[in-house]
């Protein structure tokens, strides 16, 4: 017999998940397929910051919908956890650019998230630990921090499947039919499904999910890699998360001893998705340790721990692309292309996505301006910085 369904995600990341769980929770069966095992790919990667400190309005709306999700997580899905923990978070910056982090910090506010502009000596105070003499002042959200996103993943599908969403992981699509110019299902390496929507979801892997449709996605393959640096104690027990684009890297605890680190240049980008992220670069380990010394002194006595490869896929402007997929056929979508910092933004873009199936339009945040068309449009979006994150 066909197994049939309201809506086929392709894709079991923490995006598929979330939309899975909002599509559930207005009343729809959804069913979702996963290529191999649940957040195998850019989600069980993620360094899993939760933060609004983003320099374009529109990802800093859906930061800010999607918070309420980390605090209040049982009271919104229901079992599991999330993982969340609230450090607070910190936005360094040159001094070249204080006017456009002043900028920013208004524009947070006035979307009323919970931002203000501390100085150097106030950041000495937070982060006694920290150098603090290349810049003067600094972003400060003191409600932020970090999450699990594999266990956020698991949660939305847990509560998903609650409601009345399924899941088959080792599944992997090999075509998406339609009929009249509209989705009428997908077949499947455990036989066909019959749908009328289907969501690419499918992170890395969905440029090719794309192509079954006739579609060309402008997603490039992008591998990051992350340490877990063991500090000595003391003063460094604790600290914010903190994004440090002075050195070009993001940084968080991870448990009590433990701080991930990540550099913003140098990634690896191109390849093919199929081949996974790989190993990390050869001199990765000896750059990360500058980096994070460079800000944390005290961590020269700590060691280096581990470090890992991430994956995930690249567009041209390094935002997502959500909505309707532009030139295919009535009832398949995108949500994907989320260039590596999609992680916080997943429950309200998963609200959103299911508002736009459901009722025609996005209310939670309006997804317009994430549409695939603005790449042959030629509106890539920018944000105040007007720099990549990745360079």
């Amino acid at each position: 017999m066909q197994r049939t369904a309201d809506a086929v995600i392709v894709g079991g990341g923490v995006h598929g998940a979330s939309l899975a769980f909002h599509l559930a929770s207005r009343g729809l069966r959804p069913l979702v397929l996963e290529a191999t095992t649940v957040a195998s790919g850019a989600t069980g990667r993620s360094s899993g910051l939760v933060r609004m400190h983003y320099d374009l309005e529109a990802e800093a709306r859906l930061a800010w919908a999607s918070f309420p999700w980390f605090r209040n997580w049982r009271e919104l899905v229901g079992g599991g956890d999330c993982g969340f923990v609230r450090t607070g978070f910190l936005q360094l910056e040159e001094r070249d650019h204080e006017e456009r982090l002043r900028s920013n910090v208004a524009m947070h506010q006035r979307l009323g998230i919970p931002s203000l502009l501390v100085t150097a000596d106030d950041v000495a105070r937070l982060a006694p630990a920290f150098s603090t003499a290349d810049f003067a002042i600094a972003a400060y959200e003191p409600e932020s921090g970090y999450a699990d996103p594999s266990a956020t993943t698991a949660g939305f599908l847990a509560g998903a499947r609650e409601r009345g969403a399924s899941l088959v992981q080792g599944c992997r699509v090999t075509g998406v039919t339609s009929t009249g110019g509209r989705v009428s299902g997908v077949e499947s390496s455990q036989g066909p499904v019959a749908a009328p929507i289907v969501v690419d979801a499918a992170g890395v892997r969905a440029g090719s999910v794309a192509r079954l449709v006739g579609l060309e996605l402008p997603i490039e393959t992008w591998r990051h890699d992350t340490a877990f640096v063991l500090r000595p104690g003391g003063p460094l027990t604790r600290h914010p998360t903190v994004i440090d684009d002075i050195n070009a890297m993001y940084f968080r605890p991870e448990g009590g001893e433990l701080t991930l680190v990540g550099l913003e240049d140098d990634a690896a980008i191109g390849g093919e998705p199929e081949d996974g992220p790989g190993a990390p670069a050869a001199d990765f380990p000896e750059r990360v340790v500058d980096r994070i010394c460079r800000r944390i002194p005290g961590l020269a006595e700590g060691r280096l721990q581990s470090t890992q490869r991430g994956i995930d896929g690249l567009t041209p402007d390094q935002r997502p692309i959500l909505g309707p997929a532009a030139g295919g056929p009535n009832g398949f979508y995108l949500a994907c292309g989320f260039s590596g910092t999609g992680f916080k933004i997943a429950p309200a873009v998963g609200a959103a996505m299911a508002e736009l199936i459901v009722d025609g339009s996005s209310t939670t945040v309006d997804l317009a301006p994430f549409g695939m068309e603005r790449f042959t449009e030629g509106r890539l979006l920018r944000g105040r910085l007007e720099r990549p994150i990745w360079r």
